[in-house]
């Protein structure tokens, strides 16, 4: 007696195909070749990260090395990193008002007013530098909210508003400075130390540059085994392996060429560690996700239920904080509060670095470490130009130059991932 056969079969056999292939492309995927080829179709698609910048900088360095090689002397890139702090810390808050489509036009008036305020309340007004510290800080949260306040309650564009900051807090700082315009801060302070001379010692140097590698393999390998649990592609631990491991080799080599010369400065160390900190922030937090899905659209962020209002508030203030510790550390660093202090080039150096690292204009894409590539990028354009002793307008005129082309990159790659449906 012959048995009938179900009527799904074949549909049953389509659905174990179809899971087989799945399975064929996880496993291509996992493979060295399939990471390699999504890496193509991502750049392809106009996803660059960082690539653009990091090829700049090496473009950059080769130049400058060739035309004189004291720029890749280990004290002048030790100089170097004690530059790149102050205006860097300053680029972080950038990062984050432009992750929202917003600018702030005062950061550098800010930082300047903050300058002005250590000095005044330390050396004129004898209160603690501690006290100071606060203070200014305190300022620069104040003056963020004001900002945020201004769009929210009153919708006036961020242009504006902080392009009338930029000029009252440049006001308040050449007021409270007086006739005198400038004010010595005492040398042998820590204050001054840190920001002048002190270095971390070798074998802690070493210690750090181990961290992002062992870092790397620990994420990885969790995130690899979560994603695998439910069938999903995943990194090679192999290659995880062999990037971690060329990482920590790049990181150490840093580290034993700068201990040639005076070391890895303590500023530098500094901004790197809150560089790390904001990045975790936005990729592993609530309130990161948030500040992505706000630049993104902000309509379908609050109808999904976001606080948009309080995402805006939180990147203004923290954006006007970071600057006034940028302009505590610069005020350390030139050992003076003047009222030349968050002029000149600082605003464009600040905004310039967060384009030139990646992060867009247009707002929801970007990295805190895109601050940290591009004004490293930015001081060795300055640096290099300088041991060749051309002038100044030389060094405007290429910044501005690599800042366009940072934002034609961006616009082309943005206008790659919308036909590419990644927008």
């Amino acid at each position: 007696m012959s048995q009938k056969m179900p009527k799904d079969l074949p549909s049953q056999a389509k659905a174990g195909q179809t899971l087989d292939r799945s399975d064929e492309r996880v496993k291509h995927n996992d493979s060295i070749g399939g990471v390699v080829s999504a890496f193509a179709d991502r750049v392809r698609a106009g996803d660059l990260g960082m690539l653009p910048v990091a090829v700049g900088l090496v473009v950059i360095s080769t130049v400058f090395s060739v035309l004189n090689p004291i720029f890749l002397a280990p004290n002048n890139l030790v100089n170097l990193l004690f530059d790149c702090a102050t205006v860097g810390i300053i680029s972080l808050g950038i990062v984050c008002v432009l992750l929202l489509g917003e600018i702030d036009l005062s950061v550098g008036s800010m930082s300047g007013l903050a300058s002005a305020m250590v000095g005044v309340l330390w050396v004129n007004s004898g209160l603690p530098i501690a006290v100071a510290i606060v203070a200014a800080l305190a300022t620069g949260a104040v003056v963020g909210a004001l900002y945020a306040a201004l769009y929210n309650r009153l919708g006036m564009p961020s242009f504006v508003a902080t392009l009338a900051g930029l000029l009252a807090l440049l006001g308040l700082q050449l007021y409270i400075l007086g006739p005198t315009g400038s004010i010595n801060l005492p040398y042998a302070s820590p204050l001054v130390r840190f920001g002048q001379i002190m270095v971390m010692p070798d074998w802690l140097s070493y210690v750090f540059a181990l961290l992002p590698g062992l870092l790397m393999i620990t994420v990885g390998a969790v995130v690899a085994r979560r994603r695998k649990a439910v069938n999903l592609s995943s990194q090679p631990l192999g290659l995880l392996t062999a990037k971690a491991a060329v990482l920590t080799l790049a990181l150490e080599f840093a580290a034993y060429y700068l201990n040639l010369g005076r070391g890895v400065p303590w500023m530098f160390g500094l901004f790197v560690a809150l560089a790390v900190v904001l990045n975790y922030a936005l990729t592993r937090t609530k309130w990161g996700r948030s500040m992505f899905a706000v630049g993104g659209n902000r309509e379908a962020a609050r109808r999904s239920g976001i606080n948009v209002r309080r995402i805006y508030m939180s990147a203004f203030v923290l954006c006007s904080t970071l600057a006034t510790l940028g302009g505590i550390l610069s005020a350390s660093r030139l050992a003076s509060s003047s009222q030349q202090a968050g002029t000149g080039d600082v605003n464009l150096n600040a905004i310039a670095a967060a384009v030139i690292g990646g992060t867009s204009l247009f707002g929801g894409r970007g990295s805190a470490y895109s601050a940290l590539l591009g004004i490293i990028v930015i001081q060795a354009i300055s640096n290099g130009l300088t041991l060749l002793n051309l002038s100044s307008s030389l060094r405007y005129m290429i910044t501005g130059a690599v800042l366009a082309i940072a934002v034609i990159v961006d616009s082309l790659a943005r206008r790659s991932r919308v036909s590419h449906g990644r927008a």
